[in-house]
């Protein structure tokens, strides 16, 4: 069995974390992006969403992730047992998570559905790959809201699609890999960027990931009340 070596060190993010809403069983907060989910074993990526919030509250823990360069909305439990009732609703998948993202080129449809299974693959770590045969089945919704261009420094128009995301399974990396997979991965992106010759790898210098998480639905594990949370997309 090959060892997995994660030699990623995350830069300093100055960004504050946003706390939208809280009572005593729940967070609901707005991470920035260039900012872990959850401190990694590396003592140089220690920063990270729980870190940081546990400061705060004491007994929290995460219910669910979001990669690195997303930025958006994050449910976080105040207590374990509140932790395994959010989890049950996302294992259910009775949780509605909508993204918002900017890909580059211009998609022909103006909505669709991305059905490619997703898989582990060692030898690629840290990226995931599409696999039909090993695959753990993998759902994304998409629409389409603008289509434009950018002009990059040198002039050249860099086409880009603003779309919405609503994924039906949570798996690694899902909206990155299945926008590279339909030809038009997120602007930003450092794992999955075939695009027109590497074109946008002149622009990753100054972006950050193009992807949003924009809205979170879910039943309150106590009051039993929906919660509807937004966030506007910062791009």
């Amino acid at each position: 069995m090959s060892t997995i070596i994660d030699t990623f060190i995350a830069p300093p993010c100055h960004d504050e974390i946003e706390i939208l809403y809280q009572d005593e069983h729940l967070i609901l907060i707005n991470k920035p992006t260039g900012l872990l989910s959850l401190s990694g074993k590396n003592p140089q990526n220690i920063d990270s969403v729980h870190y940081r919030l546990v400061k705060l509250f004491p007994e929290c823990t995460l219910v669910h992730r979001l990669d690195f360069g997303t930025s958006g909305l994050m449910v976080v439990a105040r207590n374990k047992s509140i932790n395994a009732l959010l989890c049950q609703q996302f294992s259910q998948r009775t949780v509605t998570k909508v993204y918002n993202a900017l890909l580059c080129g211009h998609i022909d449809e103006n909505e669709g559905i991305i059905d490619a299974p997703i898989a582990k693959d060692p030898a690629l770590f840290p990226r995931m790959s599409i696999c039909p045969v090993n695959g753990k089945p993998a759902r994304s919704r998409y629409q389409v809201i603008e289509r434009f261009y950018h002009t990059l420094e040198d002039g050249t128009l860099l086409p880009l699609t603003r779309v919405q995301f609503t994924p039906e399974t949570g798996r690694t990396h899902q909206l990155r890999i299945h926008s590279q997979f339909i030809g038009h991965p997120i602007l930003g992106c450092d794992l999955y960027d075939e695009y027109d010759g590497g074109l946008i790898k002149e622009t990753k210098r100054t972006q950050r990931l193009m992807l949003h998480a924009s809205e979170l639905h879910f039943i309150h594990p106590i009051s039993q009340v929906p919660i509807k949370a937004c966030s506007e997309s910062p791009f």
